[in-house]
């Protein structure tokens, strides 16, 4: 683990080294359309153009459906346990391997 830590930060330092040798070498205009684009698309990204964007419509709530949520609201609880669902199964008690002694079969 501890190697794996050394390697990343050996590989990121040689990373900027080049990064920096390719600007004084190649000049900042080499990197300035790279660095252009990304902002772009990053702009475009965070803000997207309005014909892009989710429209949900604004719809107002009837007072139908209003009153629903309000009656429905205070009947609420909330109970520590929830309630157990009864289901239509049945244990049926089998016959196999029972002991009269009450002891395990193999102790």
């Amino acid at each position: 683990m501890r190697k794996q830590g050394i390697i990343f930060w050996v590989v990121l330092g040689l990373a900027a080294i080049g990064i920096v040798n390719s600007m004084l070498a190649g000049g900042l205009l080499n990197w300035l359309i790279p660095v252009v684009l990304v902002g772009i698309v990053f702009l475009l990204y965070k803000f997207p153009p309005a014909k892009y964007r989710s429209k949900s419509p604004k719809v107002k709530p009837s007072a139908k459906t209003m009153a629903k949520v309000a009656k429905t609201a205070p009947q609420r609880r909330s109970d520590s346990t929830p309630k157990r669902k009864s289901y239509p199964f049945q244990v049926i008690e089998g016959h196999k391997g029972k002991n009269d002694d009450g002891q395990p079969k193999y102790h």
